[in-house]
């Protein structure tokens, strides 16, 4: 790692540490004090996008350990969330259990559910991997529309009430937005934690080569399903905040194009870094909320053109985005990022 002149460690531990100097932890608190005092000024529009952000960052941390990590890839992620959804409302509303026991026992059951699709992976990987994980989306959300009696179906959807917290219901935007932003910020940290910890090495040790790790004495079969459990964990906190904060869940919530954007936001933003998956998120969410904004625009500007093909235009842009960082910057946006880091560091120092 490079830091300024004077800074060095004397120790892995201090190698190792998010936060090493005074100004790395200024700026922290800054970006704190900012999410705490953001939403006072904010519109409800900029509201509901910030904790739609926010959850989807949980779930594409989670896709993140899995891909990015540890190199096992998955467009089942929208399943798993929509099947932690509906873990946390059934366990609210048919069970009556208090959310701080329903949310993590649907993350639970999430991260199991991950487990048993995540058993070929011992077997095959690569293409027939995404198969295989392809396979959960369809099952998943299959069951969810034909479980009419505990879901309710494509029909009626599922209800969930708002959460109480300390005798407060949390009924507006900005408690909400408060309530989601701090499991984002903790899920943040679980992941960063994950990915400098053993754990985290042996993952990548798995990705790089899963034969040498194997020669070395990890054993393949438990720690790609860990990998598979931590990521449906993520996974199902992201449903069950999405759940919490729609109040009504549907199974079109959950389709298999939001999956495949998943792995979008970690090719743009840098596989295998928390940042890189927190760049893409954002990225990709803002993206998508300006062409909202500007298709009408586009469109008045060529009246000749078939209206149709705007409708659409959100889902060409993102794949050329997609097409032009596999091309130009295949380690994504964290990387230069890095560079930026770096070059800030060694300055006036070309090297």
């Amino acid at each position: 790692m490079i830091q300024h002149s004077g800074i060095y460690s004397t120790s892995f531990k201090e190698d190792m540490a998010i936060f090493r100097t005074i100004p790395h932890w200024s700026w922290f608190i800054a970006f704190l004090v900012t999410l705490t005092v953001f939403p006072f000024f904010a519109t409800a529009h900029i509201l509901n996008l910030l904790c739609i952000i926010g959850i989807t960052l949980v779930a594409v941390h989670g896709l993140n350990l899995l891909t990015g990590l540890c190199g096992q890839i998955s467009v089942g992620q929208a399943a798993f969330m929509g099947f932690g959804a509906y873990s946390y409302g059934l366990l609210v509303t048919k069970v009556g259990l208090p959310f701080w026991i329903a949310l993590p026992l649907a993350a639970f059951l999430t991260g199991f559910s991950g487990v048993v699709f995540g058993l070929p992976a011992v077997r095959v990987k690569g293409f027939y991997l995404l198969v295989t994980t392809l396979g959960a989306q369809f099952i998943i959300v299959w069951l969810i529309i034909h479980l009419r009696g505990l879901t309710g179906g494509m029909i009626w959807g599922l209800s969930v009430p708002n959460v109480t917290l300390f005798g407060y219901e949390l009924d507006t935007d900005i408690k909400k937005y408060f309530f989601i932003m701090a499991f984002v910020v903790l899920m943040t940290f679980v992941a960063k934690s994950i990915s400098r910890s053993r754990l985290g090495r042996t993952f990548i040790a798995i990705r790089d080569n899963d034969l040498a790790a194997e020669v070395m004495g990890i054993n393949l079969f438990y720690y790609k399903l860990v990998a598979f459990f931590a990521c449906s964990v993520f996974a199902g906190v992201a449903g069950a905040l999405w759940a919490l904060f729609l109040n009504h869940l549907h199974p079109e919530q959950f389709v298999l194009m939001d999956s495949i954007w998943y792995l979008g936001m970690l090719i743009v933003g840098g596989m295998g870094s928390t940042m890189g998956a927190i760049f893409g998120t954002v990225f990709f969410k803002v993206l998508s909320e300006l062409i909202v904004i500007y298709s009408p625009v586009i469109a008045d500007m060529f009246p000749a053109v078939e209206s149709g093909i705007f409708a659409s235009l959100g889902h060409l842009i993102f794949a050329i985005v997609i097409l032009l960082f596999l091309i130009f910057e295949p380690r994504g946006i964290n990387h230069r990022w890095e560079i930026l880091k770096a070059s800030y560091r060694l300055h006036p120092f070309a090297y």
